[in-house]
């Protein structure tokens, strides 16, 4: 099965490997934000319920609405203004979201290789849940989440994605 990009603008949205690039340069948003730009960009033009944004990146959990609201200001952020000055993501009052741009959809690799950026780069790896209740697997992961997403805030770090470190959960992998 090939992997599905979407592409729009400049970036290139790649949902099953949790990258976001513009101009083949790594955009740092956390795995919230990767999952919300997901569904907004899969319809583009449909206005996308604030219930359904926030069952799509926070799935069976009761969160505030406020999060919603931060991962959204945080993705226009991250993405900039279009090429005409608006917005990526419009707001629609009281509903929800819209994805203003068109998006095409590519299978196969659009992946380029990335030229090195002169930033350091860290990956943190997902924490191990040493409980033995497989039912406190969400702490060990939020505080995974939470220090990429932190650390992500500062521009002089390349911030690996989680989808990227979490490949390494399980067994002691070799780090190198």
């Amino acid at each position: 099965m090939q992997r599905v990009h979407l592409t729009f603008g400049p970036f290139v949205l790649d949902p099953e490997k949790g990258t976001l690039l513009r101009q083949d340069i790594p955009i740092s948003i956390g795995h919230r934000g990767i999952t919300l730009l997901a569904a907004l960009a899969a319809r583009p033009g449909d206005i996308l319920t604030k219930a359904e944004l926030m069952e799509a990146a926070w799935p069976g959990l009761a969160v505030e609405e406020s999060n919603l609201t931060v991962q959204i200001a945080t993705l226009r952020k991250a993405l900039g203004p279009t090429g005409q000055g608006g917005d990526w993501i419009a707001t629609v009052p009281r509903v929800g979201y819209r994805f203003t741009a068109p998006v095409e959809r590519v299978e196969g690799s659009v992946q380029r290789p990335i030229a090195p950026s002169g930033k350091p780069a860290i990956a943190v790896l997902p924490f191990a849940n040493l409980s033995g209740d497989q039912d406190q697997q969400y702490l060990s992961d939020g505080i995974t989440e939470d220090i990429i997403t932190e650390l992500a805030r500062y521009r002089s770090l390349l911030v690996i994605a989680r989808n990227s470190s979490f490949q390494f959960r399980g067994p002691a992998p070799d780090p190198a």
